[in-house]
């Protein structure tokens, strides 16, 4: 099966494209970079969360000492205040039934945030009274469940806990903490990387090389008959000496990108580059062709102009490498290899 490579989207976008739970993963990455005195990190979310999604935990007591939430919320749209005022009820009601103490601080991280929410946490002793006045006719069933005296430590828990606790975080500030973290490799695409230059080929073939180099040989040998059947007599002849020079430039300059792609980005982008050219070629290949030399002129030149996946990877595809990545498969291949003789 081949593999599939998204267009590059900036890391904004993938956020932006997670599932509410892939985001809690997400956050759950992220929170340890903000602070080195959490004693442990832990995602509490899913049903009967009481309201807490991530749990950063300050001391061995847990969630019975002082603990930080962080409540993600990923919609489609941005994160309102009466969403948010939901789950502060949740978060209340949490606290007097015994599952948590009241937070230190309350966190909402959404890809985006509401001008609702935003200007009412600008003003927290007014959104308080406007919260505590709120309570005492809602609907919400996380209140109206509860017993009548329970109702009543919610409402004075609320009057008597400082709103300022309550905060929200920036998406631009989230990525870069989070790209501190030894996950930010693993989720986005890495940044302003340089490819080094090309590998020299060796003045004599290694034995990696021994298929390719074979296969062109063969094809010199078809094409200008007697002087071309040995590499130490390919090396003197006038025309096949500098082609062969040149092939084996671009067997090394495909070997540097695979070797750039392994260090600087995830798994299978040379991979995914190098099935993009086999696609393009293979049946170029298979055709009828008079000479050997003639096939591999098709081949090559139909490398050179296939199309490839927009990766991270292949921004740095140069034109040698296509002809060297047609080299790699037949050094990597077996019979269907053989796509120059």
């Amino acid at each position: 099966m081949s593999m599939q490579f998204p267009a590059m989207p900036s890391p904004e976008q993938i956020v932006f494209s997670y599932s509410p739970d892939e985001f809690e993963r997400f956050v759950e990455e992220w929170v340890p970079a903000l602070d080195s005195m959490y004693m442990r990190v832990e995602r509490q979310g899913g049903a009967g969360d009481h309201g807490i999604d991530v749990a950063a935990l300050l001391t061995p007591e847990g969630l019975e000492g002082p603990w930080h939430n962080y409540q993600c919320k990923r919609y489609k749209g941005t994160l309102a205040w009466s969403t948010a005022a939901s789950e502060i009820r949740k978060m209340f009601a949490g606290v007097v039934t015994g599952h948590f103490v009241v937070p230190e601080r309350y966190t909402f991280v959404a890809p985006s945030i509401g001008p609702s929410l935003r200007q009412a946490l600008l003003s927290p002793v007014g959104t308080r009274e406007v919260f505590v006045k709120a309570l005492r006719d809602t609907t919400d069933k996380v209140i109206t469940d509860l017993p009548s005296p329970l109702r009543c430590e919610v409402e004075e828990l609320a009057a008597s806990t400082s709103f300022e606790m309550f905060q929200t975080v920036d998406m631009k500030q989230m990525l870069e903490q989070h790209k501190t973290t030894a996950f930010w490799v693993t989720r986005f695409p890495p940044e302003n990387r340089t490819r080094p230059a090309a590998m020299e080929p060796p003045e004599q073939p290694e034995p990696r090389e021994a298929r390719y180099v074979q296969q062109l040989i063969e094809v010199y040998v078809e094409h200008w008959r007697d002087g071309a059947d040995t590499v130490d007599r390919v090396a003197q002849h006038p025309t096949a000496g500098p082609h062969l020079r040149h092939q084996r430039e671009a067997f090394f300059s495909a070997e540097s990108l695979r070797r750039f792609g392994e260090e600087a980005y995830p798994a299978g982008h040379f991979e995914a580059i190098a099935k993009d050219i086999y696609d393009a070629v293979v049946h170029v290949a298979m055709d009828d062709h008079p000479t050997g030399w003639k096939r591999l002129q098709a081949v090559t030149s139909q490398a050179i102009s296939a199309g490839l996946t927009p990766t991270v990877l292949a921004q740095h595809v140069r034109p040698l490498d296509r002809t060297g990545v047609c080299h790699h498969l037949v050094s990597c291949a077996g019979n269907s290899g053989d796509i120059f003789s």
